[in-house]
């Protein structure tokens, strides 16, 4: 089971590497990682998804909480969360399927940042399934690169 975890760091060199280790030496597969300074800019926070059951989780958070580089662990896995992913894809389109590609562009909501005469590319954000499904739609056409920024979450709002 997928799971996405948020750490708060602190925000200096090396932490990236200290992080990705703990993983690498418990043969733990990152899913996707992304990084980014709060609005305190002595802290960063990190979206990890990672792969594996609530032991492996459990496992994961306590070696994470160990380092003194890291303030708090909390997997959001089970909580309420706004989460969004952005792509960037490059497709193929000629004269005749330029129009159908982007028809489809519009219905995922999608944004068109850089066209040319051979292809466009478009920008994206969703969740993972959203970002799936349009990849999984335009493919067809012809799909020439792919970016993704990988899983970032918040917890939603209280009402």
């Amino acid at each position: 089971m997928l799971h996405t975890l948020a750490a708060l760091v602190e925000n200096h060199p090396g932490v990236l590497t200290r992080v990705a280790g703990l993983f690498a030496r418990r043969a733990y597969n990152i899913d996707s990682l992304s990084v980014c300074q709060t609005d305190d800019p002595k802290l960063s926070r990190m979206t990890i998804v990672v792969n594996g059951d609530a032991q492996i989780i459990e496992q994961v958070r306590n070696q994470l909480n160990k380092l003194v580089i890291v303030h708090s662990v909390t997997d959001l896995t089970t909580e309420s969360v706004v989460e969004r992913e952005l792509a960037l894809i490059r497709i193929k389109v000629s004269s005749e399927t330029r129009a159908e590609v982007l028809q489809t562009v519009d219905i995922f909501r999608g944004r068109v940042v850089d066209m040319g005469r051979t292809n466009l590319t478009v920008e994206l954000t969703g969740d993972v399934e959203k970002v799936d499904g349009f990849v999984k739609a335009i493919r067809p056409y012809g799909l020439l690169e792919l970016v993704r920024t990988g899983k970032i979450a918040i917890m939603r709002s209280e009402v």
